[in-house]
Order: C-alpha cells, then sequence, then structure tokens
C-alpha cells in the first residue's frame, strides 16, 4: 500500500494522522504532553480496509515524526503497543 498518501493534522495539544477513503477516513489520534512525549491514543481504520496495511502506514508516519523531531511515544493504544513489541528496533522511539 504504498500509493497512501497520509496527512496529518495538529490543534493545540491533540493531532491525528490519517487517510481518507472513498467510504470514510482511517486515522491514529494522539495526545502531546510536551515537545518530548506524545501519547499514541487510537487508531481506526475505516471499515472494508481492516488488514491492508493501514494502520501500519499511520504508524509509520508517527514513528518517522518521532524521529525528525526528537520526541518519545508513549503508546496507550492496544495497536501501537502490539507494534511496538513486534518491532524491537524502534524502541528508542518509545517510552514505556
Amino acid at each position: 500500500m504504498s500509493d497512501l498518501q497520509v496527512k496529518h493534522e495538529e490543534s493545540g495539544s491533540k493531532g491525528r494522522y490519517y487517510i481518507i477513503h472513498p467510504t470514510g477516513e482511517s486515522e491514529l489520534t494522539y495526545s502531546v504532553m510536551s515537545p518530548k512525549i506524545v501519547i499514541a491514543d487510537h487508531t481506526d481504520v475505516a471499515a472494508g480496509f481492516e488488514g491492508q496495511g493501514i494502520g501500519l502506514a499511520l504508524l509509520n508516519q508517527l514513528l518517522s515524526d518521532a524521529r525528525e523531531k526528537g520526541f518519545k511515544i508513549v503508546p496507550l493504544c492496544p495497536f501501537v503497543n502490539a507494534q511496538r513489541r513486534k518491532h524491537p528496533e524502534w524502541a528508542d522511539l518509545f517510552s514505556v
């Protein structure tokens, strides 16, 4: 699913990464606790798009931003936490 266009919006202490589909949106929401700590709150994939790598595409954008901007991710979201466990190479990006 390399043709996915992940968009990003942030307002105050809340933000999300999202993908618009013909039938809805998929998103990964987060809360900014400080410039160094971001909590991954929730991941939701639009109906009919499950199992296609959408959640991972959203998470990869969050990981990329964490690397670029120097913040750590608190994986409150069960999906993000499960992916963290599967990918020990990401350990430096998480605060657990």
